[in-house]
């Protein structure tokens, strides 16, 4: 097989990001044929078709879904070469931008302290967060995919490290029931839950649990979860890093030593893990965890 060049990459992009040839050529300021043309000679040099071509523009086939990810991850590992070498030049880490995903009480609870330091002493690096539900593929699916470098994830027996990825344990957060303030009997109350809030070994101890009822009601997120406990609505069990900043309103109580945990890490590429933006971050991560 010839191997793909940047160009051809960059021209596969387009069309997955613009779903059709003739939107993929005007971003890229080239002619449509030439897109098609592009397209055609990639998919001979891989042997597989990577769009399904319609009246309603161009879908990535499942081969296609695969090409765009390793596209995205090549092409930002020859930024991340550039700004290396350029950084070797210097003597300082790699300028550029540093693309995190995280779920939303990762990115509001445990990476500001890690960010604040790392721009401290790498002003050089630009971090960029996105918020990702932590669902289906989450924030791991967000780096297989080439769109972010690293990924705050919950990990464990149950949600492993994806095979194509490296990662470690960043902090072990425990459940605890959380309930209104001064209620007499909380455990009455209703179930409050959210998507994002377990995994399955959680539900398999929520499901051992006589005193837990089915959720009733399920909320956006696990700010909202809070928001609706703290006004008496109903009761919830949610891990550690979803309760700080909780208000006084809000009771958290102890489930005791065999209460499930969550683990959340970092998850990033073999090639990445080496990057010195991405060491850094993580050796900041690390240095800012604590118990919450």
């Amino acid at each position: 097989m010839t191997d793909l060049a940047p160009h051809e990459l960059r021209v596969l992009l387009a069309v997955g990001s613009e779903r059709g040839f003739s939107a993929a050529a005007v971003a890229l300021g080239m002619t449509q044929s030439a897109v098609s043309h592009s397209v055609r000679t990639s998919e001979r040099k891989l042997g597989a078709v990577l769009f399904d071509r319609g009246r309603t523009g161009a879908t990535p086939t499942a081969a296609g879904e695969r090409a765009l990810g390793h596209a995205r991850r090549v092409l930002r590992l020859l930024e991340v070469m550039g700004a290396e070498v350029r950084g070797a030049e210097t003597g300082t880490v790699a300028a550029g931008p540093l693309r995190i995903a995280a779920f939303r009480s990762a990115a509001l609870h445990l990476l500001p302290r890690a960010l604040e330091r790392l721009t401290a002493r790498h002003p050089e690096i630009t971090p960029e967060v996105r918020i990702v539900r932590e669902v289906g593929r989450g924030t791991a699916g967000e780096v297989l995919d080439g769109r972010a470098d690293l990924g705050i994830a919950t990990i464990g027996t149950t949600s492993p490290v994806p095979p194509q990825l490296v990662g470690g344990v960043l902090v072990e957060e425990g459940y605890s029931l959380v309930h209104p303030a001064g209620h007499a009997a909380p455990r009455s109350l209703p179930l409050v839950d959210w998507t994002e809030n377990c995994t399955s070994y959680t539900r398999e101890w929520w499901a051992a649990q006589d005193w837990l009822p089915a959720a009733t009601v399920e909320a956006e997120d696990d700010g909202a979860v809070l928001s609706m406990v703290s006004s008496g609505f109903g009761m919830a069990v949610m891990p550690e890093l979803s309760l700080v900043g909780a208000p006084p309103s809000v009771q958290i109580t102890d489930l005791g030593p065999d209460r499930p945990t969550r683990s959340v890490g970092y998850v990033t590429t073999p090639e990445l893990a080496g990057s010195l933006a991405v060491r850094a971050l993580i050796r900041e991560l690390r240095a800012a965890r604590q118990p919450v």
